[in-house]
């Protein structure tokens, strides 16, 4: 399995590669980003966690965290906030936003790195249901349905699905998708990929057409 990818927003240098070099060492994937604006760029739909900084030139974190919470691309990616205020209305406006915990400086990277596996720990196991139009897919009970009626899926069927509906617009390799997907003691080719995702397309009738094929780079959906 790919590590999980978390986005480090502020604008202290210093602080930002101190945070990168301790996430990185304890598994994650992690990248930085000086401004919001920077962020938005890098394309915060890939990432699992934020750390977000709420006091920053230009576009603020709570900005930014009410643009991402009202955009179904990102709204379920978690959200931590680091900050140097501790009013309590800064606390309850972050909170109101969605914000999954709350950090304030100074702070032991210990501390952040605890935060952030408990969000991460705790955001995959919450009752989830992803939704497109009449299509949903309830990553709890396992199942599909689309208006209404029950879609009966296999387990890599549902998996790619839920796989690519939680990430739309996110293009994934074929060589991605068996590391995500598929257990590591199967051994698959990436001719695998294709054949499960005709058989999805088949079964997901009118919503087929939202599983595209970028030509030379894989699978996603719009």
């Amino acid at each position: 399995m790919k590590p999980k990818r978390i986005l480090v927003v502020d604008d202290e240098q210093d602080l930002c590669e101190i945070l990168q070099f301790n996430l990185n060492a304890a598994g994650y994937g992690t990248d930085v980003a000086f401004s919001a604006e920077e962020a938005i760029g890098k394309g915060i739909e890939q990432y699992d966690l934020l750390l977000l900084d709420v006091m920053m030139p230009g576009l603020s974190g709570f900005e930014l965290a009410q643009r991402l919470k009202t955009d179904e691309k990102t709204a379920h990616i978690p959200i931590i906030f680091i900050t140097a205020k501790d009013a309590e209305d800064d606390t309850l406006q972050g909170f109101g936003l969605g914000a999954d915990d709350y950090v304030t400086k100074p702070f032991s990277v210990r501390e952040v790195g605890a935060r952030v596996n408990a969000v991460l720990k705790r955001n995959q196991t919450q009752a989830k249901v992803l939704k497109y139009e009449e299509l949903m897919v309830d990553t709890i009970s396992k199942t599909v349905t689309i208006d209404d009626a029950r879609v009966e899926l296999t387990r890599t069927e549902f998996d790619l699905l839920a796989l690519l509906l939680s990430h739309r617009g996110q293009v994934f390799s074929r060589q991605e998708l068996l590391d995500l997907v598929w257990p590591d003691d199967v051994i698959v080719t990436e001719r695998t990929v294709d054949v499960n995702i005709t058989r999805l397309r088949k079964k997901l009738g009118g919503y087929a057409s939202c599983i595209l094929t970028r030509q030379g780079f894989g699978y996603f959906f719009k």
